[in-house]
This record gives structure tokens, sequence and C-alpha cells, in this order.
């Protein structure tokens, strides 16, 4: 409660009114102060000038009194108008409230359906976005599958690398290796009755595979052979002598492969004048004939062709136009006496025809005898429609007897 008391004097004082009622006290304290002053001074000066000086006092009070008035004018006025500026402001207030009122409203309904078309509009975006996750996650994994599936396959190549490796590393599996793509290019190529594997000819030597070719040329011999450790080694050679040794060495193996060949597959009488070395690899093939053209030319010599996958394919192909031709020149006399038997049958098939056209024409005879035979039966029968048979019908009907029952 004294708090409330204090502060409602504080609000007094510092209102307007209190503060103009505060400035008139100040304004009166003054003035008393002033006279109490006069009258000290006027009691030392002649007697005189007190009569002016209460004639000025009075004059003074005079205008204190009016200045007085003027200021509880001033104040009622002042009253009046701080009255009406607090109606306004009051009416301003309420109708700020009331706008604003508004205004929150307006918002709050905005605000909701901003939040309902946000909301729609989220539900729609998480949809989508779920079904694109969805989507991706199986693509995802589909791609993964497909990678495990690639790395299983790369796992057994480079299992198989390093097995041809092995193989390759070892000169045995190496000439097998050799055999076996040969093997293959043939079987593809050629007819199965045109070729033997691993062939062994009179001089006791086997070959890898003999093709079975007409006189001339004769039956030829292809044999798999791979200098793999010269090739290497120019392949991995750094240095320009490293280079000419591997090339040496090369040369060499080639070489020794050409003699081989000549020597044991070039049998007067039973193989062609020529055999085919074949190199199961078209690397050494191109670098043999881009930097030994010597020794090709030699094997040329020789009569030992070198041939690689790709070329050996060819020349194959051309053998086994050879064979085709070969087999139909050796079928013609069968083919001229099957077409002797084609004529004769010709023949008879002519002659038997023209026995069935003098049977057609004398069948055709018959019945356009046939034909005529029957238009004379229907004129008869014709005439017999014509007769009474009534008085016949009812004579034979008398005459039967009746059966029993």
């Amino acid at each position: 409660m004294m708090f409330d008391s204090g502060s409602s004097v504080l609000n007094i004082i510092f209102s307007p009114v209190g503060l103009v009622l505060c400035f008139i006290i100040f304004l009166l304290g003054l003035l008393a102060f002033i006279l109490i002053v006069r009258v000290f001074l006027s009691r030392q000066r002649p007697v005189n000038g007190l009569s002016d000086s209460l004639g000025r006092l009075d004059q003074s009070i005079q205008d204190l009194s009016n200045g007085q008035s003027q200021l509880t004018g001033s104040l009622e006025m002042l009253n009046k108008s701080h009255t009406i500026s607090i109606q306004n402001m009051e009416s301003r207030l309420s109708e700020v409230q009331r706008q604003m009122t508004e205004n929150l409203h307006a918002n709050a309904i905005k605000s909701a359906r901003s939040l309902s078309d946000l909301e729609a509009q989220m539900k729609e975006t998480l949809s989508g976005s779920s079904e694109k996750t969805s989507k991706s996650l199986t693509q995802l994994q589909e791609r993964l599958s497909t990678i495990d599936r690639a790395q299983s396959n790369i796992e057994k190549l480079s299992g198989d690398v390093l097995s041809l490796q092995d193989i390759l590393s070892n000169k045995q599996t190496r000439g097998a290796f050799g055999e076996i793509q040969l093997n293959d290019i043939v079987v593809k190529a050629l007819p199965s009755d045109s070729y033997a594997f691993q062939h062994t000819l009179s001089n006791g030597k086997r070959a890898d595979c003999l093709i079975f070719l007409p006189n001339p040329p004769g039956p030829i011999v292809i044999d798999a052979k791979f200098p793999l450790e010269a090739y290497e080694k120019l392949v991995n050679a750094k240095t320009n002598d490293e280079k000419v040794s591997a090339l040496t060495l090369l040369k060499q193996s080639v070489r020794h492969h050409i003699k081989s060949i000549s020597e044991k597959y070039l049998i007067e009488g039973e193989t062609a004048d020529g055999a085919l070395m074949f190199l199961p690899s078209e690397a050494v093939y191109a670098e043999l004939h881009a930097k030994l053209p010597e020794v090709v030319r030699e094997g040329f010599a020789a009569k030992v062709w070198i041939v690689s996958p790709t070329t050996c394919m060819a020349t194959l192909h051309t053998m086994r136009a050879i064979l085709k031709d070969a087999r139909m020149q050796e079928q013609a006399g069968e083919i001229r006496k099957t077409l002797n038997l084609v004529n004769k049958d010709v023949k008879l098939v002519v002659d038997r025809a023209a026995k069935l056209d003098t049977h057609f024409s004398a069948a055709l005879k018959d019945l356009e005898g046939i034909n005529t035979a029957a238009g004379r039966a229907g004129k008869r029968v014709e005439k017999l429609d014509n007769f009474d048979f009534k008085e016949l019908a009812d004579e034979r009907v008398e005459n039967i007897i009746p059966l029993k029952k």
C-alpha cells in the first residue's frame, strides 16, 4: 500500500499539473524571500524610503497575483488539452489495437493456409523423394551387382593370366599352348576329314597338323613354334646392346625352327614341297616382320612360310576352297552318270505322258458318248411320264391278297 501511495504521489508530481504547481510554489517562495530581504534592508534605510518600498512591494504582489491568475488559467487550459490528448490517444490506441487484431487474424489465416500448402508440398516432395530414393537405391544395387560380377570376372581373369604365365614359362607347356591354338583354328576352318593332328610321317617324325591337300601340291604340314624367351628379352631390353643381343637371340631361334621344319616335314612324294610355321602370337609375328625381314625371306627360300593366327586362318580358308574344288573335280564323273540317268528318266516321263494323253483322248470320247446316251434316256423317261397308269393301278390293288394279322 505504501508503495502504491508513493508511486501515485510521484505520478502527480511528475505530471504536467504537478510541475506547474511546483513552479508556482517555487515563485511564491522566491517572492517571500525577496520580501524578507527587502524588509531587512528597509530597517537600515531612512524612514522616508519605507513608503516607496511598500508601494513597490504592493505593485510586485499585484503583479504576482496577476501572474498567478494567468498561470491558473494556463493550467486549466493545459489540463483540458491534456485530457483531450489522453482521450485522443485512447481512441487511437483502441483503433490501432483493433487494426492489429484484424491484421493478426488475417495473418493467422494466411499462415494457416501457407502451412497447409507447405505441408502438402512437403508431402509431395517427400513422396517424390522417397520414390526417387527407392529407384536410386535399386539402380545402385543393380550397379553394385554388376560391379561384383565384374570383380569376379576380373579375379577369374587374373587367375587365368597367372595360369597363362605359368604355362608360357615352361617350354613344353608353351608348345602345347601353341598346338591347342592351332587345333582350334584348323577345326573352325576345315572339314573334319581334311586334316589330322599329331600325324606320323614315313620318316618317323610327328607333325602337329597335316592338311590333306590334293596333288599338286599334296599334303602340307603345319608346325607350331613359340620363341617367347627371345621375344621377352627384346621387349624388356632398355639399352641398345640389350636390344641387339635380344634380336640376335630371336634370329637364331627362328632360323633354328625354319631349318628343323624343312628337314623334318618336306618329304618328296609324301608331303608338299613347303610347310607352315605357326606362331601363336600376333606380337611376335609383327616384331619378326618389322625388325627381322631377312629371316622371313630365308623362310621363303627354305619353303617354310611363317604364319600368325590371323594369316593362318586366311591360308586355311584358301585351302578349304582348293579342297572343295578338288572334290568337285573328283565327283565330276559321278555327276555326269547321274545326269545321264536323269535324262533317261525324263524321256520315260515324256513317253508316259504321251500315252496318258492318248488314254485321256479315248476317255473323253467315251464321256461324250455317255452324255449322249444319258440325254436319250432322259427324253424316253419324259415320254413315260405322259402315260396314264391309274386304271392299271386299281386292277392291281384288287388282285393283292391282304396280310393276316
